[in-house]
């Protein structure tokens, strides 16, 4: 007799148990008609069986569907937080070019310069340095009163000033009252003094200042009759947006400060140039300024006072700051 061998469906070589035992299902198969079942009840088991497969497919592919369309809306999401970031990081050039474009649709008029011939444009250029070169950084002021008038045309030559996409990003706040000037000057001692005693140790700038007979005390904030307090912006709405222009407007600020401080010389004014330092949020909450505003700089305004010193310093000469091409 011969030896039948069964092989096993989807067995290997190695003897494991099937996945699905063939011979099992015919045995099942066979009980229909060994039991009597009819081959329609078989049919109908295995209609039954397909209907259930199909739905499982179905379910599966729907399954399918929707986690593919996850998987996309994840993927354009991703590539929508890139581009956000990508503007981010040129926030700065972006804001440029936007408000540059603004400036060019702005009216345009004609612009005019009176006529100087070389003599007197020569005459005047050398006049403007004299008197600049005068200007000190003054530390002792008299108690005499500065008209209100005059501060304000100072601060409107200031407000000539130009600024990148014309945005004018500086606020400056007159301080006359005295307690407001106290508080001011308490907080900017404290912040200084702690700066001062802290680095005092071998510190090269604090040689430096004490050659000036400068210390953390600042005696000038309520001595002048006036406290100018001069804010930029940090961020403003473009295009309904927030966007953070702290550099450019930090810039435009400086310049303005320069023309400023200009115009004190001219009127024959006095002033000294104050960092706040860390008291700036400090200060502005004093003076209950916006919070899109930072304060960058404080300077006392007034007459010098009669017996006030001040440095004999040298300035480069003009062959040193400049390089001809």
């Amino acid at each position: 007799m011969k030896k039948h061998t069964h092989h096993k469906a989807y067995g290997d070589s190695t003897g494991k148990e099937p996945l699905i035992d063939l011979q099992s299902i015919r045995k099942w198969l066979n009980s229909f008609g060994n039991q009597g079942h009819s081959s329609e009840a078989v049919l109908n088991v295995l209609f039954t069986l397909g209907v259930i497969l199909f739905v499982i497919y179905q379910v599966a592919s729907l399954l399918h569907r929707m986690n593919k369309r996850v998987e996309k809306q994840l993927e354009s999401r991703t590539k929508q937080r890139k581009v956000e970031v990508a503007d981010k990081q040129t926030g700065d050039e972006m804001v440029f070019t936007d408000l540059h474009e603004n400036v060019i649709r702005e009216r345009m008029i004609p612009y005019r310069m009176p006529v100087i011939n070389d003599d007197l444009t020569l005459r005047n250029s050398q006049i403007f340095y004299e008197e600049m070169k005068m200007r000190r950084s003054c530390r002792q002021f008299s108690s005499r009163d500065v008209p209100l008038k005059v501060i304000q045309n100072l601060l409107k030559t200031a407000g000539t000033s130009p600024s990148v996409g014309n945005l004018q990003p500086w606020t400056f706040c007159v301080v006359s009252s005295d307690s407001i000037k106290t508080m001011i000057r308490k907080i900017l001692e404290a912040d200084e003094r702690d700066n001062y005693v802290s680095r005092k140790k071998g510190a090269s700038w604090v040689v430096d200042v004490s050659q000036l007979q400068d210390t953390w005390r600042r005696p000038y904030i309520t001595d002048a009759p006036y406290l100018l307090i001069v804010c930029h912006e940090i961020f403003r709405d473009v295009k309904d947006k927030p966007e953070r222009v702290f550099h450019y407007n930090q810039i435009s600020t400086s310049i303005a400060v320069g023309i400023l401080l200009a115009a004190i010389q001219n009127v024959g004014l006095s002033t000294v140039v104050t960092s706040p330092l860390n008291a700036g949020p400090d200060i502005s909450r004093i003076l209950r300024r916006p919070e899109n505003e930072s304060i960058l700089l404080l300077l006392p305004l007034g007459y010098a006072s009669e017996d006030v010193l001040v440095p004999d310093l040298k300035r480069k000469p003009v062959e040193h700051i400049t390089k001809l091409y």
